[in-house]
């Protein structure tokens, strides 16, 4: 895929530059050892315009991950929304994936870094697992340890772990992977958060072994608007199998649903589930179908 062309600019240091004529520095932390701190934001184009959905909250994020990591943010928020819309406007985007980045100036050492630089790329990306049902499978590839690693924060580094699961899932013959966390339990997608339905309930893991995704407390306002019972417990892999149906969220994937788990077939059909409630709702409420407070 190409996310850039002669055209394309980028917010880059507080200047909108070419993405073809942007360098960066070779000595950095960020490109030797995975120092640095990103985010995924949606706009959509709604009928009242181009709208980022839920930018403060993903802004918010990113300055809490960089603090998590000790990577000086210097941004307000308000600022950097407003020239997120200015980016989508000189690039003709009414509906794309955001991508901010902050990543370290130069230290070879093995400390935090007192500087930091701001990228703010966009390109139009259809939902990134597609939208047919998914093929998953439980992968050897753990999540990390939150007691070695800010496991909450989106941090570079450690989505190493994640295209090591996804690549891995792929070479078998599936769409995506599960991963567990070091207790053993299920606990997330490679980059997107699980839930899974039994009887009409909705179970998805806690926080503390998993990433607390912005579309996953969607997905929880989304339940309690339409009186889904949603509960946080641990899941194990029998119960991941012997559920009805299931689903991931993401802000890039948003809301998909997962045909098969390992060789399990989910018994449920899509269109009967809660999930696939869900996933109207959803549409619904990032296309600003229906009354619903968004942040610009």
């Amino acid at each position: 895929m190409q996310y850039y062309d002669q055209d394309t600019l980028i917010y880059l240091n507080d200047k909108f530059v070419r993405a073809n004529n942007a360098t960066v520095d070779l000595f950095g932390q960020s490109l030797h050892y995975g120092y640095g701190a990103f985010e995924g934001l949606r706009a959509y184009s709604t009928h009242n315009g181009t709208r980022i959905f839920k930018a403060e909250e993903h802004f918010e994020r990113l300055k809490n991950s960089c603090e998590a990591i000790g990577l000086p943010y210097r941004w307000d928020h308000r600022d950097l929304i407003e020239r997120t819309y200015e980016l989508l406007e000189v690039n003709k985007l009414r509906g794309a994936y955001i991508r901010p980045l902050v990543y370290s100036g130069s230290n070879m050492h093995l400390t935090t870094s007192n500087t930091a630089n701001l990228m703010i790329a966009a390109w139009e990306w259809a939902p990134y697992l597609g939208q047919n049902l998914l093929r998953v499978n439980i992968s050897k590839i753990q999540r990390p340890n939150p007691k070695s690693f800010p496991t909450d924060a989106k941090v570079s580094g450690q989505y190493i772990n994640s295209i090591l699961a996804t690549s891995d899932a792929i070479q078998q013959g599936f769409d995506e992977a599960l991963l567990m966390d070091q207790e053993g339990f299920v606990a997330q997608a490679s980059s997107e958060n699980l839930f899974i339905e039994k009887d009409n309930k909705i179970y998805t893991p806690p926080l503390g072994n998993i990433f607390p995704g912005i579309s996953r407390e969607t997905v929880k306002e989304i339940c309690k608007s339409l009186n889904f019972e949603i509960i946080e417990k641990r899941l194990t892999i029998k119960e991941v199998y012997e559920a009805d149906s299931a689903f991931l969220s993401g802000t890039a994937a948003e809301i998909i649903g997962i045909k098969q788990v390992d060789h399990v077939i989910f018994p449920e059909e899509w269109e009967d589930t809660v999930g696939s409630s869900i996933q109207r709702k959803y549409k619904n409420l990032v296309l600003e179908q229906e009354n619903y407070e968004v942040i610009i």
